[in-house]
């Protein structure tokens, strides 16, 4: 890569960085081809983005984010992961590396929070945000399902209470005319 080239890329990483929530820090050595083919495929389908960067350039690129506190990580053969829904770059990589022991998880930043690899795992086995809305729209439905159920059971017992005056009133009128 020529300095032009470089900051090219540095100027695209740190868009991409500064546009997120959360970044995973990774240690990739040893991995196969067949092996970083197979993790970026899963990346992409959770809608992840993994990126391997030069320690250097990946310095440059989180000046002036908020994941200035990932910089001390930074060592070795690094690779970042990042998208906009947090829990999906930590379950991505945690499930990842549960796999493949090449693929070694460091920490991550959740906004300016720092998290070491125990935290991202931590991060990884909540449950993804759409299955966080889908729970709460659960939550809200639910209570309006039982009151519409009383409801409708109430109106079925005033609709026999009401069919049992009827039939009284025409047993009563029909020995009344007898």
């Amino acid at each position: 890569m020529d300095r032009t080239e470089k900051r090219e890329f540095v100027a695209g990483l740190h868009e991409a960085l500064a546009a997120t929530s959360m970044i995973v820090v990774t240690h990739n050595t040893g991995l196969s081809v067949a092996e970083a083919t197979d993790l970026r495929r899963r990346m992409r389908t959770a809608g992840v983005t993994f990126r391997v960067a030069k320690n250097r350039l990946a310095h440059l690129a989180l000046e002036g984010t908020p994941f200035d506190g990932l910089k001390p990580m930074l060592k070795g053969p690094t690779a970042l992961a990042w998208s906009t829904d947090p829990v999906a770059a930590a379950k991505a990589t945690v499930e990842f590396a549960r796999t493949n022991e090449k693929l070694v998880l460091i920490g991550g930043s959740l906004g300016s929070q720092m998290l070491d690899a125990s935290g991202v795992r931590a991060l990884a086995e909540l449950p993804s945000l759409d299955a966080l809305r889908a729970r709460i729209v659960g939550m809200i439905a639910t209570p309006a399902t039982r009151v519409a159920g009383v409801l409708q059971g109430s109106a079925g017992q005033l609709a026999r209470v009401f069919g049992a005056f009827a039939r009284k009133n025409e047993e009563g009128e029909a020995a009344a005319a007898a």
